[in-house]
């Protein structure tokens, strides 16, 4: 198992132009940890130090307790032992598929060479697609062979770069579980660079939001979505309620009515509760401690999400419905809230 443990990482394009701020960032072995952030927050230029593509001005990066980048120290990227997948796969268009595959192995033999190309494209599921081209190759299936290459010298940590933004929808969310079962078949260390919220969380062991430089909240999915560090890490990760509320005695006191809180508050405290959608339930209005008017309805599908005007309220509220949707807008409703909510402020 290789861990990977970033320390202090600073880096500037010119002056006043701070990208990374000090970041802090740790990945236990074998896990893969999704950096997750906005255009601009910093994530690209994190990956490219670490993969040695660009010199920090400061702090350190091991791999394994081996020192990558550290002051007067920035090791060659080809001696860092970082398997890399970058966006749309990056194939090389000459090279058959087992050529791609096998472009990184060093140290065997022809036969081992061989060898490992196969396990490696049936660890992606291309069996038998070695002879092919990559102009022969669907979008998908190129990204599994990216991810192949990578993999097959055994690098001690794996860099995914936005891998599935070139895929449709459909073929995303298939190529991302095909991806995540590899990697952890091969107990690999993989960080994964994303701006898709939804990406992030369906797919990382640790999710790590990263605003303004710095890692702002690391954790695992349920972690990041259920007990958010700020609103705004709230707002990023998924729909957010934000409501204000006086907290004393483990319950909020809010225009929606009493609410639980998940941290203890036994002195009287004022603040933002934080609520997501889906704790939110429309009742009858007349048996209701809070009640509104709907003011929107957008369905998906699978859940539908409902807009309410809620009386003492200034801000409307998001109320996610699962299955049939019982309102229309313009009509009234009551809302009831169930589970437990964070405070902060």
């Amino acid at each position: 198992m290789t861990d990977l443990r970033i320390e202090g990482l600073a880096k500037a394009y010119g002056p006043g132009s701070a990208v990374l701020d000090g970041l802090d960032l740790t990945v236990p072995g074998g896990a893969l940890a999704a950096v997750l952030g906005s255009s601009g927050c910093g994530k690209t230029t994190m990956l490219r130090i670490i993969a040695g593509f660009l010199r920090a001005d400061a702090g350190t990066v091991t791999v394994g307790g081996r020192t990558l980048v550290a002051p007067g120290v920035h090791l060659a990227p080809e001696r860092r032992r970082i398997g890399i997948v970058p966006q749309e796969g990056a194939l090389f268009p000459h090279l058959s598929v087992a050529r791609n595959v096998a472009f990184g192995i060093t140290g065997l033999d022809r036969d081992e060479r061989r060898r490992r190309t196969e396990e490696m494209l049936d660890l992606v599921g291309l069996t038998g697609y070695g002879d092919r081209m990559p102009h022969e190759l669907s979008g998908g299936q190129q990204q599994r062979i990216a991810l192949a290459r990578a993999l097959a010298p055994q690098p001690a940590l794996v860099l995914l770069d936005e891998p599935f933004n070139a895929l449709d929808s459909a073929l995303r969310t298939g190529v991302r579980a095909d991806v995540r079962a590899a990697l952890r078949a091969t107990g690999a260390t993989a960080v994964l660079v994303t701006h898709d919220q939804q990406e992030a969380m369906s797919t990382a062991d640790l999710v790590a939001v990263v605003r303004g430089g710095r890692v702002a909240q690391c954790g695992t999915p349920q972690e990041v979505y259920r007990r958010p560090a700020d609103p705004w890490v709230a707002g990023f990760v998924g729909d957010a309620v934000l409501v204000a509320g006086t907290a004393e005695n483990g319950t909020a006191t809010t225009p929606l009515g009493p609410v639980p809180l998940a941290a203890g508050v036994t002195a009287p405290r004022a603040g933002t509760v934080l609520l997501r959608p889906e704790q939110l339930h429309l009742t009858d209005p007349a048996s209701a401690g809070a009640r509104g008017t709907v003011t929107d309805v957008c369905f998906y599908g699978h859940d539908a999400m409902v807009t309410v005007a809620v009386d003492g309220l200034d801000t409307p509220v998001d109320v996610r419905v699962a299955g049939p949707v019982p309102v229309r807008p313009g009509e009234q409703t009551g809302i009831r809230v169930t589970g437990e909510a964070t405070l902060h402020g």
